[in-house]
């Protein structure tokens, strides 16, 4: 490293550079990883008495068991894919890249932008973040570090989502008709006045942003240091190309926008209904309508079916990870929750359950988040494995008269810990930016080791401020 480097990045810039370096060195394809945790989750579950059978079985089971997601969550960079490359949504996300002045304030206002969007929609907050990303990584005169920026794209996923309008969690506890009737029994009902919309809550959640952006600032490197989007051979590219000339008859329908103004009637059609009949946060929280959604913007902007199939093409091999890594998550989730051992218990319970005895009234916040934050690694589920963990860590919530609203944002904020670091949500956005896992995991390491004292640290605190509330039926 020449002096001019030394001057320009501070020490943490420094050591996020190494931590980088140490990442692209030894970090696995995110395939291993995916393999590891398998690996790994089946050896503890026959630790602790599980068969062989029944470890295989669980895992078989559970391959499939991500299909329905792993395809939405195809459909994320495709649909992102479709709507950036349209030329007209192509220079509006180019002004909006007009807006930082130098490459490390340009990685801060990728965060912000990012972690204020995920509040709204995590999915939303992966594709706008990735393509907001290689707009300004056209801009080579900021010199921004590509990798830096990336990261930044991916904070709304790794810091603050589950602690805004599309957490799972806050969802199914304020809805009773989504609840399993045995998990109304034990919390009640959960307004968001008592979990995502609680003043402490909102604390934390600014708190996160506030140290999360600063950490960006603080890690970003400088222009002599950084490696821009030339640096990687795979970074795409979100400039539009001219549609070829029609070369025989048949063609014609493809080149004709007839069949795209038919099919847009339908499916904006069905677009009103959905946003006229629920809340726009609640209707666009849900990733298969923001989906369709997307595909729908992509194809009427495309406006011809030739420009729109050719869009699709292009982004479909940077699903190639979704595809194959996501079903390995669903047999690692299948193995924690299902395969039984010793005493009939499942390794998901046995963590529970060791989390749950050492935890007192006081400590309950700070112990729990530590175990959401440890199971969260290996069962990525963006909040749907509440369903699977809520009735025994409620139970022992009103065992210990811990606050039930804040038990939920405890599960939240520590869940989203793991995300830094996991290649499981990575992925669609390193799809989009053309980047590997480990390209961008050297920077999210040193938030991960800032985040995890200053997280479990609130969630015990901020708890303390908080009393019991019975819970209240529907």
């Amino acid at each position: 490293m020449n002096t001019s480097t030394v001057v320009q990045d501070g020490w943490m810039a420094r050591a996020a550079l190494r931590s980088a370096a140490w990442a692209e060195k030894w970090f696995p394809d995110a395939y291993v990883f995916a393999v590891l945790g398998v690996v790994i989750v089946a050896a503890a579950a026959m630790g602790f008495g599980a068969t062989p059978q029944a470890t295989a079985t669980a895992f078989g089971e559970g391959f499939w068991s991500l299909i329905p997601f792993t395809m939405q969550m195809a459909f994320v960079v495709i649909g992102g894919y479709a709507v950036a490359t349209a030329p007209i949504v192509a220079r509006f996300i180019d002004l909006l890249a007009r807006v930082p002045k130098t490459g490390r304030g340009a990685v801060v206002y990728v965060g912000l932008i990012s972690m204020l969007a995920s509040l709204l929609s995590w999915g939303f907050s992966l594709v706008f973040g990735g393509l907001l990303v290689r707009a300004l990584a056209r801009r080579e005169a900021l010199h921004m570090d590509y990798r830096a920026a990336g990261a930044s794209a991916y904070l709304g996923l790794g810091a603050v989502w589950a602690m805004g309008l599309s957490s799972s969690a806050a969802q199914l506890q304020a809805n009773p008709a989504s609840m399993p009737p045995g998990l109304v029994e034990i919390t009640g009902v959960l307004p968001f006045t008592e979990t995502i919309f609680l003043w402490q809550s909102i604390a934390l959640t600014a708190a996160l942003i506030l140290v999360s952006l600063l950490i960006a600032w603080l890690t970003a490197p400088g222009a002599a240091s950084a490696r821009t989007a030339k640096d990687f051979e795979g970074a795409a590219r979100a400039e539009a190309e001219p549609l070829p000339p029609r070369t025989r008859p048949g063609e014609w329908l493809e080149y004709s926008p007839l069949l795209t103004v038919l099919l847009s009637l339908l499916a904006f059609g069905w677009l009103f209904g959905e946003f006229a009949s629920k809340p726009v946060v609640t209707a666009i929280a849900n990733l298969n309508t923001y989906n369709f959604l997307f595909i729908s913007l992509g194809l009427l902007l495309h406006w011809r079916p030739r420009s729109f199939l050719n869009a699709v093409a292009k982004a479909v091999p940077s699903t190639t990870g979704v595809l194959i890594q996501f079903p390995l998550y669903g047999g690692i989730a299948m193995i924690l929750t299902h395969a039984t051992g010793s005493g009939d218990e499942t390794l998901a319970h046995r963590l529970s359950t060791l989390f749950v005895h050492i935890a007192t009234t006081d400590t309950f916040a700070l112990v729990m988040g530590v175990y959401s934050a440890v199971l969260g690694f290996f069962v990525p589920s963006g909040g749907g494995k509440w369903i699977i963990e809520a009735p025994y860590v409620m139970q022992a919530a009103n065992e210990l008269k811990a606050h039930l609203g804040w038990a939920v944002q405890v599960y939240n904020a520590a869940e989203a810990l793991p995300n830094l670091i996991n290649p499981f949500w990575m992925l669609p956005l390193l799809g989009v930016l053309g980047l590997k896992a480990r390209d961008i995991v050297g920077f999210t390491f040193i938030q991960l080791l800032v985040h995890i004292p200053l997280v479990l640290g609130l969630l015990w605190l901020l708890g303390m401020t908080l009393t019991y509330v019975p819970p209240v039926m529907p």
